[in-house]
């Protein structure tokens, strides 16, 4: 794997390493979004089961260590993934050990309890402040309930906590089918895409997206700018935007950026129109703006009808697409025409070719909004900042500590 700086990392892949009927610890994320206890997406752990029965396969007894949400270092029910285990029973068909701690006496008793062929999940990791502190101790503990270890957590890869980083001095280890495919598919794009290759950026924030969008304008033929970001490149360009987001302190980068396009000759578009409303509400009267100025009395919501055939338009004639962020509030149905109008387009550029690469949760949940399957898209990453340092030329730090120097 290389990356931007052109250091090469050598990691070990599970299907090398033989690990019949050892004890395996597997670093997955299960971050998922959940609500009274019920998984409402369970994609992330979907992804990961491809690693499992593999190692299941092998008989090895296969121990499951993640995070969910911020509990800030102490035990908060709220955060448990208690509810994780018997909705993976169902996944992987084979019995689910729930473990009420990560490390300690009754994480211990739990793995020692489970069965070669059977699933260990340990509670919350960052139930214990130590797990973001890339504490050696705590991923001594970690490191206890297995012979090897296996890297399956993409979306946490750019976190140096304990159970990405420093558990890799204590097992020898290797990268599981996910994180490979990951890394496979966001190295194709980025080190050798075919053309024309288009990124489509979108969230709220530029602060959020300033340092991939410089990286980006070396490598794609055109960048799609929407979502509340683009009205901070918009002020940038001295056009109206109403009361619409903006992140003031960072006009001055975004016409930065629009220069270093200019120059690389990489085309920039801009919402040209929009829906705006005077207050965010999900009745609020809307009005499809003529230009891309908005009144001053308006809040833009989404891109306008002419900014979505202008964005359909640019994906269709794509060869490589790489979306990451939605291009209005998509979560409020009135004002999620746009952000499902590129969810098609992408479901079709890849029914046409293409290579289509969708990076973050947001992202993801437009797609079940849109009605587009996972499937009808090449890559559907399961981390929305690993992906963007990745193309950044960060290193990430779960796959340094793995690296054979």
């Amino acid at each position: 794997m290389t990356t931007e700086n052109k250091t090469i990392l050598r990691l070990a892949k599970v299907q090398d390493a033989h690990l019949k009927d050892k004890s395996v610890i597997v670093r997955v994320d299960y971050n998922v979004p959940m609500k009274d206890g019920v998984i409402k997406d369970d994609t992330r752990i979907r992804e990961t089961l491809k690693t499992v029965k593999y190692l299941l396969d092998a008989n090895c007894k296969v121990v499951l260590m993640a995070h969910l949400g911020r509990p800030k270092g102490k035990v908060d029910p709220k955060y448990t993934l208690a509810p994780v285990a018997p909705h993976l029973e169902k996944l992987a068909g084979v019995k689910v050990h729930f473990a009420s701690d990560c490390v300690g006496g009754e994480a211990g008793k739990a793995v020692k309890a489970a069965k070669n062929g059977e699933i260990v999940l340990l509670e919350n990791l960052r139930y214990h402040p130590e797990e973001e502190k890339n504490d050696d101790g705590f991923a001594k503990g970690l490191a206890a309930h297995g012979e090897f270890f296996v890297q399956e957590a993409f979306g946490a890869l750019h976190r140096a906590h304990s159970s990405t980083a420093a558990i890799a001095k204590f097992l020898p280890g290797a990268i599981g089918f996910l994180v490979q495919k990951e890394l496979e598919y966001l190295d194709k794009a980025m080190v050798n895409p075919v053309r024309p290759f288009v990124a489509i950026i979108g969230g709220a924030k530029v602060s959020d997206k300033i340092n991939v969008l410089y990286s980006l304008i070396d490598k794609v033929d055109t960048i799609i700018i929407g979502g509340g970001m683009a009205y901070t490149f918009l002020a940038a360009q001295h056009t109206n935007i109403g009361k619409s987001l903006l992140e003031a302190e960072k006009v001055e980068e975004a016409g930065k950026i629009i220069m270093k396009a200019f120059k690389k000759n990489v085309e920039m578009l801009l919402p040209a129109d929009h829906i705006a409303v005077k207050e965010i509400k999900p009745d609020a009267a809307k009005e499809v703006t003529q230009s891309m100025a908005i009144g001053d009395d308006w809040i833009g919501v989404d891109i306008g009808p002419r900014t979505e055939m202008l964005f359909m338009d640019k994906i269709k004639g794509a060869k490589t697409i790489f979306w990451n962020g939605p291009v209005g509030i998509f979560e409020t149905p009135a004002f999620a025409s746009g952000s499902i109008a590129v969810a098609k387009a992408m479901a079709a550029a890849t029914k046409g070719g293409a290579t289509t690469i969708l990076g973050g949760g947001d992202t993801l949940s437009v797609l079940k909004v849109a009605g587009v399957k996972t499937d009808q898209i090449s890559h559907c990453s399961t981390g929305g900042g690993a992906s963007l340092e990745f193309i950044e030329g960060k290193l990430l730090p779960g796959l340094v500590a793995l690296s054979q120097k």
